[in-house]
């Protein structure tokens, strides 16, 4: 399978100070908020609102690869520098940041309030366009993220997220819907004494023959067993966006193309197919089956049954269906039953009253 790959551009990423919990631009080498140094083992996450960089300074500066940071003292410097910004050491003892992973996108949040003084902040905001304070992740509030009392009300409405206690609830009243109507048609609720005023039975033979069943177009290959067989394939290009570290705070954005091909087959299968069935019914207790003449290449299906039982109480009529033939045997005409009744009436247990 072969594979193309198209660059779309670079992105800049963001990354979350260990120390405070703030956010900052992906090449920025110290928090913005604390001054902490960008450690070693950082984690970058795309932005909620990743735009190609249009800078061609900046996209340069992407495209170099991983940073290196010095063995000496920890500084971090570009893919290109051959000695340590910070303390001129050779950065061939240097350790390059990993790159070539994926990154994973932000979820889309609408807005981002601020922990300073609560403005609303649009999601790609990394500092606060009221206070200048270093904006928290989009999407991954801390406890203390809560709009001030001074707080503006402007700003991009959010997705409205229902607490766990009202999905809870919502679960909870929606088991109890189901419970309540299994308890309805199956929990017993009054009994009345009836007789058997009829009974009912049906029985049903279906004849069977091979047939030949044509498949036109059907994915993958044909079954065993089929002919008149006929395939073609067809060609599906397939492609995924992704984003790419490039291990220096920045990311570039990369579409990944393969064609995907299926078959796709024509063909014709014998099956037994039912072309007629034959039925019998009768008000006794011994049902009665159909022995249809067969002819070469027809055969019998499966035999059905169908046993019902008519009570009596004098005003109402209810029904009743047997597990068996056995136990529908019992149902003599004119005998005396005790019926168990669910709320809506329907018969869920019987009782011989003799």
């Amino acid at each position: 399978m072969t594979t193309s790959r198209q660059s779309k551009g670079f992105i800049e990423l963001e990354w979350i100070c260990p120390n405070c919990n703030s956010r900052n631009r992906g090449p920025v080498k110290t928090c913005q908020n604390c001054g902490a140094p960008q450690p070693e083992d950082v984690q970058f996450y795309a932005p909620a609102e990743a735009k190609v960089i249009q800078d061609e300074n900046a996209a340069r500066l992407a495209s170099l690869g991983p940073d290196i940071h010095c063995a000496f003292c920890g500084t971090r410097n570009p893919a290109n520098a051959t000695t340590c910004s910070q303390c001129g050491a050779d950065l061939k003892e240097g350790k390059a940041r990993q790159a070539g992973g994926e990154v994973a996108r932000a979820p889309e949040t609408a807005q981002v309030t601020c922990a300073n003084c609560g403005e609303v902040n649009p999601a790609g905001q990394t500092m606060c366009a009221r206070c200048g304070a270093p904006l928290p992740r989009a999407g991954k509030p801390s406890a203390e993220e809560k709009p001030g009392a001074g707080a503006p009300a402007q700003g991009p409405a959010t997705k409205r997220k229902f607490p766990a206690w009202v999905i809870l609830g919502g679960v909870i009243a929606f088991l109890a819907v189901i419970c309540i109507g299994v308890y309805l048609l199956f929990a017993p609720s009054k009994t009345v004494n009836a007789t058997v005023s009829d009974v009912y039975w049906q029985t049903a033979v279906p004849l069977q023959e091979i047939q030949a069943v044509r498949y036109s177009d059907e994915a993958g290959s044909p079954p065993a067993g089929a002919y008149d067989v006929s395939c073609h394939e067809e060609t599906q290009q397939v492609c995924v966006e992704k984003t790419i570290d490039k291990g220096n705070g920045y990311a570039e954005v990369v579409q990944e193309c393969h064609d995907e091909t299926t078959q796709y087959c024509s063909y014709t299968l014998d099956e037994w197919k039912t072309v007629q069935t034959f039925t019998l019914e009768g008000h006794d207790l011994t049902p009665v089956y159909a022995r249809p003449s067969v002819a070469k290449g027809q055969r019998l299906g499966g035999e059905m049954l169908t046993l019902t039982v008519f009570f009596s109480d004098g005003r109402e009529t209810y029904s009743y269906t047997p597990e068996s033939l056995t136990e529908f045997q019992r149902f003599a005409v004119g005998s005396s039953w005790t019926l168990h009744l669910n709320a809506l009436g329907g018969v869920v247990e019987v009782e011989s009253n003799e």
